[in-house]
């Protein structure tokens, strides 16, 4: 079976990840501590290094298993979680991989074991075996796409290495590297030449060298791995130099701009995988990235040397980075902005409510906002529909209803992700109608969470975290809208919920639809003043008597004045054109008490919303 990542390799040079412990170093984790055992203790740690890395332009990262085997791991009392250590490793840097979003490839570390092999020390290679097995076996099980078996320096314990994986697998690619001191050699005595035909021989994918020394030597033994690997792929990885203890801290002064000019260089030589070892950082990596793909001739860079490097990856975002803002929040500062409420079709026609989206657009209306299932009615999904009027009418701005009613936590932040890919920006955060009121009395609601809850995820989004504190990869740009209904019944409850909806976070607010303003004039004193954030003002022209006997009796949230309920009766068979006209007259009303309106078309009659709009332009 064909593996991806050697198919990768013979396109071109793949550009690896740089250091591990360093990275964890300089963020405060202690020599003393198990790396490895980070795993487990503090995974995100470990998943924001490999993000930084990916961010950088890394198309191959390592896992965090260089020491994970039984022996080393006995010093801190994980030995017998050697396979959950490297199991989770793997899981960890695949994790990262999707959250940045990128194509690259997860190599499974395994480093020496940290005890000699006969003849200078006591282990045998069985047992040297015996414990790569373990490790490699937890690789493997986490779904690493090949091994990296990086930094011996003794030939008979890579070569026991590469047993234990060749044990658990015959296909996964192994990247077999040795290191080599400034004399050209390991510290057992073996050439490059000796290495390379000792490890292709005993299965290696590719051979190559990492640590030890800095680029330049490194470059002398790449030119001796090279010509002696005969057409077998080789990587190379060398330290930022040697490392100096400066004010109380180890250092390596190799720069990145040196390392950039060093892969060049390693390129022209014939390596296909360049990356760097202790010392070396995202900086390192970005500069490397960079260099190969300027295009710009080094001093040995080959003629026509392909180079092939993925785009840079968007830098993760910093959990408390101001948020991008988005469309509508401009808009609402800028204008009195009109938006028009369109209820998703019953069925899977979409033609009638196109039409209205291309109405509205046609007669310069700001925004769209699309009702989730309201009244607990089974309709297409609002973020579909959402999607489709976002992509025929793009510089219309799209207000998403985002209900709690119907997902779990899981479910609304797996939505939210979705509908920011697809390019939502603008969320009403609700609680939405109980399925009591609905086509399915008897349905099990979820409400896990309610709109203030919501808020509260989605505020975490914009600032790159889920519910949990884990990072998304970078931050969100969602504006959160909340709703407010200024004719409750309980108005001390509605002004507390609101209140904790503007502490959750909300940018806008959009009230039920109103009749009269009065009541938004109470609601606003009892609150003590305009809030801070934007408003629109929700109006639904009424059709008839009856229809608003309807509203004000039924439907929850509602609350129509006797008086508009009598003028409405009077109306007779002229209903229409008088609740036509009340919409009209409070909407101009609101331009001096709001930041804007959405209004509301009763029973899809989005002609007459544009009634309203054609008179109150004029």
């Amino acid at each position: 079976m064909p593996s991806p990542f050697l198919e990768r390799l013979a396109l071109g040079p793949i550009l690896a990840d740089g250091a591990t412990g360093t990275l964890l170093y300089e963020r405060g984790v202690a020599f003393d501590q198990s790396f490895d055992g980070l795993n487990l203790s503090r995974p995100g740690l470990i998943e924001a290094l490999h993000r930084d890395y990916l961010a950088a332009g890394a198309e191959l990262i390592e896992t965090n298993t260089f020491g994970a085997n039984p022996l080393r791991l006995a010093a801190h009392g994980f030995e017998a979680k050697t396979r959950l250590i490297a199991r989770q490793g793997v899981k960890i840097a695949r994790a990262a991989r999707e959250i940045v979003g990128v194509n690259a490839f997860v190599a499974g570390s395994l480093g020496p074991l940290g005890k000699s092999l006969e003849p200078f020390g006591h282990l045998t290679a069985a047992d040297a075996e015996r414990h790569f097995l373990e490790s490699a076996e937890g690789l493997l099980e986490g779904g690493c796409d090949c091994f990296l078996l990086e930094t011996f320096q003794d030939l008979n314990e890579i070569l026991a290495a590469l047993r234990a994986v060749r044990r658990v697998s015959l296909e996964i690619p192994i990247v077999a590297q040795m290191t080599f001191g400034l004399d050209g050699k390991t510290l057992y005595g073996h050439t490059p030449a000796e290495a390379v035909a000792a490890l292709k021989a005993a299965g290696a994918s590719v051979v190559g060298v990492n640590c030890g020394v800095g680029p330049q030597p490194t470059l002398e033994v790449l030119e001796q791995l090279v010509a002696a690997a005969d057409g077998t792929p080789v990587s190379v990885m060398p330290n930022a130099g040697l490392p100096q203890f400066v004010n109380g801290r180890y250092a390596y002064l190799a720069t990145p701009e040196y390392f950039g000019e060093f892969a060049a260089r390693a390129v022209a030589l014939g390596a296909r995988i360049v990356g760097g070892c202790c010392g070396t950082t995202p900086a390192h990596i970005r500069a490397m990235r960079e260099r190969l793909a300027s295009q710009l001739p080094a001093e040995r860079l080959a003629p026509g040397a392909e180079v092939r490097v993925i785009e840079s990856a968007p830098a993760p975002v910093a959990e408390h980075a101001p948020a991008v803002e988005a469309g509508l929040l401009r808009k609402l500062r800028e204008k009195f902005v009109v938006s028009v409420e369109i209820d998703p079709p019953r069925g899977v026609n979409t033609g009638k409510v196109m039409e209205g989206a291309r109405l509205m657009a046609q007669r310069g209306v700001d925004a769209i906002n699309i009702a989730d299932s309201p009244m607990a009615r089974i309709r297409m999904s609002a973020t579909s529909l959402a999607y489709q009027i976002h992509t025929q009418f793009p510089k219309v701005e799209i207000i998403l209803h985002f209900t709690t009613r119907d997902r779990n936590l899981m479910g609304l932040q797996s939505d939210l992700l979705g509908a920011h890919a697809i390019g939502l920006r603008n969320i009403l955060c609700l609680t939405g109608d109980p399925p009591s009121i609905g086509d399915y009395p008897n349905m099990t609601a979820v409400y896990d969470t309610d709109s203030m809850g919501l808020i509260r995820i989605v505020t975490g989004m914009n600032r790159g975290t889920d519910l949990s504190g884990a990072s998304i990869g970078a931050a969100t740009q969602f504006a959160m809208g909340c709703g407010v209904n200024p004719t409750a019944d309980d108005l001390d409850l509605e002004l507390e919920r609101f209140r904790n909806k503007l502490d959750a976070g909300a940018q806008f607010v959009m009230t039920q639809p109103v009749y009269e303003l009065e009541c938004w004039q109470r609601f606003l004193e009892r609150l003590g003043g305009m809030p801070p954030i934007p408003i629109l003002v929700g109006i639904l022209p009424l059709q008839s008597f009856r229809h608003a006997e309807f509203l004000h009796n039924e439907v929850p949230g509602i609350h129509v004045p006797q008086w508009i309920r009598e003028r409405l009766h009077t109306a007779g068979n002229e209903g229409q054109k008088v609740g036509v006209d009340l919409a009209r007259d409070l909407l101009a009303r609101c331009r001096s008490m709001a930041n804007g309106v959405y209004l509301m078309p009763s029973f899809g009659r989005y002609e007459n919303c544009l009634e309203v709009l054609e008179e109150t332009r004029k």
